[in-house]
């Protein structure tokens, strides 16, 4: 295998043809290459809120300089060294994989380099070699990107939990890249090699260089072999060392001020709620006309409302924008959560005769929200509507639920999601957007009697979706669990905590 020490061999990436390339392999670095940004902080911060939240990512902003100091006075191995020891040190190695396989994808997918993925994907057999370690890229890469191989820097690890430094073999760069990719693929020569610095020239054969390009945007997610639907974490930007900072300079802002918000939803009522949200600067936008109280003396049911279902406030929002309380069920909500509703809340079992007939007899006292994708999805995406609410009430309304959350996230599939409702209000100025759709005329409802209850729901979550320009999936509640956690979601009963 022939490995060019030089740049003069090498061209620019807009000159490598995409054409004919089914049969070869190529050989591609991760920073810089086939993402557009070349520094890996980003996503090293990610993992180290993850895995151990503010301390931990202040102690890897706080060792940042020195490994910059590293990497350009040193040597590039010595500063990524140190970027590795501040995020993995004494962290369990599952917590690493988990955040590895629910959180970065997301980051990760949305700074694709056009170029690079453009050649890349042309491929018929793709390889990663890359100073990031292994454990950090390769479920984004073999999951979302098709990568058949990925070589990357091995982490150490004692009982569990990283060390903090990495095998033998140490971190992948400059030569020590070329000898990774000669024990890896020995009798292989690769067709294509795609770097973007000259650390990378050494393991490459035939290379592209991939240069950066001010102003160039990332690989639209629509092109993507697979989108990103379900991911975890709480942060929602990428955090640069700027704004990890600015991050961490707000939380004992934030931490009080989404305590103080709580309290105002949860003690005021509820026709005041509104106007203490809007000068806490929660901002919440009603669209379409509500419908008013039910009338008790008809001895008509309540209205059913069917809401998308974007966090565990969804219900609480939609009290607020009536100025009423509206009871709704949940599936093993926190007990946090329940004490500090301002509505009431009553438990699903997952029985569905039993479910059936509590429903029902909620519906008899008043109104009652539903959410019936079961979990949330903080992407543009429906899931699939369980049909059960269908069956039992023809006086549906159909209530499509929007939010926008600027620096943390408030779902989490992952731990004790307690902390839900505080981190949503922990965002400087979080929005809802609640649209209430017609009342579902009674030809489209079961009682009509030419529509079962997997049409009316399939109908319903095609309106809510076309208001949202959301995309409708088939995915479940169990499908996001396994996704992110391993599991169906299926909650132990003596150990209950909150999975929506």
């Amino acid at each position: 295998m022939v490995a060019f020490d030089g740049a003069a061999a090498f061209k620019g990436i807009d000159h490598c043809s995409s054409v004919g390339r089914e049969s070869h392999t190529v050989v591609a670095d991760m920073d810089g290459t086939l993402l557009l940004g070349r520094s890996s902080f980003p996503y090293f911060a990610l993992v180290a809120y993850d895995v151990g939240g503010p301390l931990r990512l202040l102690l890897l902003l706080l060792a940042s300089p020195l490994a910059a100091l590293l990497y350009y006075s040193v040597s590039e191995s010595a500063g990524v060294q140190v970027l590795i020891f501040a995020t993995f040190a004494g962290a369990r190695v599952r917590d690493i994989e988990s955040a590895a396989q629910a959180v970065l994808p997301k980051f990760y997918s949305t700074d694709l380099h056009p170029e690079a993925w453009r050649v890349f994907s042309a491929c018929g057999r793709r390889c990663v070699l890359t100073a990031n370690p292994r454990i950090m890229v390769e479920p984004f890469l073999k999951e979302y990107l098709g990568v058949h191989l990925v070589i990357g820097t091995e982490i150490e690890a004692y009982r569990g939990r990283a060390t903090g430094f990495v095998s033998r073999s140490g971190v992948l760069v400059g030569r020590n890249k070329a000898a990774a990719m000669r024990k890896q693929l020995p009798e292989e020569s690769p067709q294509l090699g795609l770097g973007d610095r000259e650390t990378d020239y050494p393991f490459m054969q035939l290379c592209y260089v991939v240069q950066p390009k001010p102003g160039l945007k990332p690989v639209p997610i629509e092109k993507l072999p697979k989108p990103v639907v379900f991911h975890d974490g709480r942060l929602a930007l990428r955090p640069t060392p700027l704004l990890a900072l600015l991050t961490l300079l707000w939380l004992p802002v934030a931490f009080p001020l989404s305590c103080l918000r709580v309290a105002a939803g949860s003690l005021l009522p509820l026709r005041f709620t509104y106007l203490a949200f809007r000068g806490l600067g929660v901002r919440i936008t009603v669209r379409g006309t509500p419908p008013p109280p039910p009338q008790k003396a008809t001895g008509r049911s309540g209205v059913l409302f069917v809401c998308s279902h974007r966090t565990l406030l969804d219900p609480v929002i939609l009290s607020i924008a009536l100025r009423r309380p509206i009871a709704c069920v949940t599936y093993s909500v926190s007990r946090l959560s329940e004490i500090i509703s301002p509505i009431p809340t009553v438990r699903l079992t997952r029985d569905r005769a039993g479910d059936a007939a509590m429903i029902k007899r909620m519906l008899q006292e008043g109104d009652l929200v539903i959410c019936p994708e079961g979990t949330t999805c903080r992407e543009p995406f429906l899931l699939r509507f369980s049909s059960l609410f269908a069956e039992l009430t023809d006086e549906i309304i159909p209530v499509a639920m929007a939010n926008s959350m600027s620096m943390f996230h408030g779902t989490r599939s992952r731990g004790w999601k307690g902390m839900d409702s505080f981190y949503f209000f922990m965002n400087p100025a979080p929005a809802y957007h609640i649209t209430f759709l017609d009342k579902l005329p009674v030809e489209i409802t079961c009682g009509g009697g030419s529509k079962s209850s997997h049409e009316v729901a399939n109908y319903i979550q095609r309106a809510i979706g076309s208001v949202l320009s959301y995309e409708f999936t088939r995915f479940t509640r169990k499908d996001k669990y396994m996704a992110l956690a391993g599991n169906d979601g299926t909650v132990p009963e003596p150990e209950k905590a909150e999975q929506k």
